[in-house]
């Protein structure tokens, strides 16, 4: 029997040994993890010119025009002190001019499925800066670095960039939301230049409103330091989740991932413990070079913080487009109705969002095997 062609990206070979992500235990050195704060692969070749206006929401043109003008004029900042960047952390630096006045920052405001990740990685990518000298990062990604560096060397890390892109500032941890608060006021007073997005308070999950009015409270003394940009557009909140495809028997998932190469073979609860032996902030080292994830026996999340660390594990493979094949329960059974009620439901709603598109992209790989 002729099997199926493989994904896009995949290549069969003749039953090559899986790798497994429980024997990885990725050890990253601070300058990388600050290396690797640029936008996801998915947003390589994104652009403000291929990002697509909707007629019907003058908004949305008008956030690409203020966003190109705010991206060239960001011809100086932080990095023109002195002579630059000197060592990891700043080392022999001279201190960085204040700020200058008006808002440093801009503030994407919009619904699901406007854009906001888009333009906020056009953003990054206009800004006439080295790449080294701006970071792009999850609001996850960025607390996750202080929690590997600490809060001074972040700061001291960071101080140097021109420009700061947040996608997702999270509104729903209060601690973690002061920790990046305090950050950022460091960074604007260094004269970092400031974007983010955000996600959408849990109470008001499906309300079909922005969430302007939370971020701007939740910075707190920093509200000055951004203009908000409303992007108008179809919100798509009341969608619902997209239904998970059926789950593949263990001979299944065993099989594809002998037969491709570059696939992980793991049991999930397995998985599960091993993630709490390895910092968050390592999870995009641990799926390096990974081209299909295959789990086994997938069943239901036990705890919260197990939950919230598969919460940014998908994230990290969503980034990397990494396909997910597993056996046992759908995706859409890991949360107990506890948890997609509580104060992390935006989480978990978009890590069973994500790893379902995953399962989808995965589920040419049994065809004809």
């Amino acid at each position: 029997m002729s099997s199926s062609p493989a994904a896009p990206g995949l290549r069969p070979t003749a039953d090559a040994a899986p790798l497994s992500l429980c024997a990885r235990e990725p050890r990253v050195p601070a300058d990388r993890l600050v290396a690797e704060m640029v936008p996801p692969p998915r947003f390589d070749a994104v652009r403000f010119s291929t990002y697509v206006p909707d007629p019907k929401q003058p908004s949305q043109t008008e956030a690409v025009r203020v966003l190109e003008g705010f991206a060239a004029g960001l011809t100086g900042g932080a990095s023109d002190a002195g002579s630059g960047r000197r060592g990891l952390f700043g080392l022999g630096r001279s201190r960085a001019p204040k700020t200058p006045a008006g808002p440093r920052g801009v503030y994407l405001d919009g619904g699901y499925g406007v854009g906001k990740t888009h333009l906020l990685a056009s953003l990054w990518h206009a800004t006439p800066a080295a790449p080294e000298l701006k970071a792009f990062g999850t609001f996850v990604e960025l607390t996750n670095l202080v929690g590997a560096l600490g809060f001074q060397q972040t700061v001291a890390t960071l101080s140097g960039h021109r420009l700061l892109c947040i996608d997702e500032f999270e509104l729903d941890d209060p601690g973690d939301t002061v920790l990046v608060s305090s950050l950022l006021a460091r960074l604007v007073e260094a004269g970092v230049a400031l974007a983010a997005t955000s996600n959408t308070l849990p109470g008001k999950l499906g309300e079909g409103r922005f969430a302007s009015a939370d971020f701007l409270r939740e910075i707190q003394g920093l509200s000055a330091h951004f203009r908000s940009l409303r992007i108008d557009g179809d919100d798509y909140r009341h969608r619902g989740l997209p239904e998970a495809p059926e789950p593949f028997t263990d001979e299944q998932v065993t099989r594809a991932a002998h037969a491709t190469a570059g696939a992980s073979l793991d049991a999930f609860p397995a998985l599960l413990d091993h993630l709490a032996r390895v910092h968050p902030s390592r999870y995009g080292a641990l799926t390096e070079d990974l081209r299909l994830v295959c789990l086994t026996d997938v069943r239901p999340v036990p705890d919260q913080s197990t939950a919230l660390r598969l919460v940014v594990l998908a994230d990290r493979l969503y980034d990397r487009e990494v396909p997910v094949l597993a056996s046992g329960l759908p995706f859409d059974k890991l949360f107990s109705d506890e948890m997609l009620n509580g104060g992390y439901r935006k989480k978990y709603l978009r890590a069973i969002s994500r790893l379902t598109a995953l399962a989808r992209d995965a589920k040419g790989l049994t065809e004809g095997r």
